[in-house]
């Protein structure tokens, strides 16, 4: 009797049909077999045969390991993911139920993660409606917030792009690096061209005369990131934009900042391909600045790639990212650490990443507690753009990488005994308005529903004295 399990492969059988543009009935008459046979094997009413596996490789002229992939691990690892939201708790769903559902109701499955994944994004904007009614503010069609959220309902991490990026990674390669591959594959000619002549762009594309033109003034990680992004909305953009419409938008432009947001990612993946990266990543435990050398990055790409590393099945350190100028304003901010980043208003001063443009270009690390008493750890360094030319504009901004505390102990920043532990943290508040520290000489604003008291007859050393009730 044999023990060879069947193996259904709906799902993928339909989308190599689409992606070959097969009705079903063009298909079946390749495969000589019925129209109404095909529509079974689509819905995993029917196994796919070893034959009929040869016979698709024969005729379509593809390769059967990429066929045969089990996609089912990966649906079955997000499926895991969504489970571990507090909302399941209490909700036994044992392993083997989760690998029959996914195996056997593959549409129910996909339905599922786009429920869930619309629900985060519901969810956020709840949170940020909230605050509109607080702050008079129409966050709603506020086209940055927007792009957040879409990035935040997915943590931060689009496992389409990362597989995308590692195969155009290897064939970067083996065509001996970015500008040789662009050269080869689309008689692409990479010039640099001084800043007057650019215009004020970084990066053109002349299509015109088969050219991508990059502003002589960059540095090497930003010249390479910047072919790398080119060379995303050439061969990534199906991926990009079948990412793209899992969201919805209120404003063309918050589609337009999520569409940049996915082509910086998907440069990132063919520059720091998932696999090698995550296991270099835990090998020299987290050590941005060696990550940087190894993959020819910036520190600040370096860091924003870590908080990316959430594929499901394969999930790393998860980190949340901001990036603030001196003046407090925040121009990047990504979670997949649970961080409670405040979405109106400046941050908390105590942090120091609003403390670093003091030590420019010096690691500093800190432990930090929140009023609810959960830790984290972060380190935080200044980063430069612009520049590159005598008299050209340098702008100063500082970045923040953290974690929560269970997670820190796989650092390599927390490893010198000598080193401050998490008893050392420092208390800080998301926002003033929302930390109900009363002690706090930091503050900039009383915390809300809470009354300010008299100083006729006393004066607290914190700017504002509040009622404990």
């Amino acid at each position: 009797m044999s023990n060879e399990r069947p193996v259904y492969m709906g799902p993928r059988l339909r989308r190599l049909r689409r992606d070959l543009g097969l009705t079903q009935a063009n298909m079946a008459t390749d495969l000589d077999i019925s129209a109404s046979y095909v529509a079974l094997l689509e819905r995993n009413q029917r196994p796919l045969t070893a034959d009929m596996l040869l016979r698709l490789a024969r005729i379509y002229k593809i390769d059967m390991a990429d066929l045969a992939h089990d996609a089912g691990g990966e649906q079955t690892a997000r499926l895991q993911a969504l489970l571990k939201d507090p909302m399941f708790g209490d909700i036994d769903v044992p392993a083997l139920e989760l690998a029959d559902v996914v195996t056997g109701f593959p549409g129910i499955t996909e339905t599922l993660l786009r429920l869930y994944t619309a629900y985060r994004e519901e969810h956020l904007a709840l949170a940020d409606r909230g605050a509109e009614a607080r702050d008079n503010a129409s966050e709603a069609s506020d086209p940055v917030a927007e792009a957040r959220r879409f990035l935040a309902a997915r943590r931060n991490n689009f496992a389409s792009l990362d597989d995308a990026g590692e195969r155009l990674a290897a064939a970067v390669a083996e065509g001996g690096g970015l500008a040789a591959y662009l050269k080869a594959r689309h008689r692409l000619r990479v010039r640099r061209l001084p800043s007057d002549v650019m215009g004020g762009a970084m990066r053109r594309y002349d299509r015109h005369r088969d050219q991508v033109l990059l502003d002589e003034t960059l540095d090497t990680a930003s010249q390479t990131f910047q072919l790398a992004v080119q060379l995303a909305y050439l061969e990534m953009r199906g991926e990009i934009d079948a990412e793209l419409g899992r969201g919805g938008f209120a404003t063309e432009s918050g589609g337009r900042l999520a569409h940049k947001a996915l082509a910086s990612y998907a440069a990132a993946a063919v520059l720091m391909p998932y696999t090698a990266f995550a296991q270099a990543a835990e090998s020299r435990r987290y050590d941005v600045e060696k990550l940087a050398r190894q993959f020819g990055a910036s520190f600040e790409q370096t860091a924003h790639r870590l908080t990316t590393l959430q594929k499901p099945g394969d999930e790393r350190v998860p980190f949340f990212f901001i990036r603030v100028d001196q003046a407090g304003n925040v121009s990047k901010r990504l979670d997949g650490a649970g961080f409670p980043f405040a979405r109106h208003g400046g941050g908390c001063p105590l942090w120091s990443v609003h403390q670093v443009f003091r030590r420019p270009r010096e690691i500093v690390t800190q432990w930090l507690e929140l009023p609810d008493g959960q830790r984290f750890f972060s380190i935080s360094r200044t980063v430069t753009a612009g520049g590159g030319a005598y008299g050209s504009l340098r702008v100063e901004r500082a970045i923040a990488l953290g974690c929560a505390a269970e997670h820190a102990g796989r650092l390599v920043y927390t490893q010198d005994p000598a080193s401050p532990g998490p008893e050392s943290a420092t208390p800080i508040g998301v926002a003033c308005h929302l930390c109900h520290r009363p002690k706090c000489t930091a503050r900039s604003a009383p915390p809300l529903g809470r009354p300010v008291l008299p100083d006729d007859f006393r004066r607290a050393s914190a700017p504002f004295g509040f009622s404990d009730v």
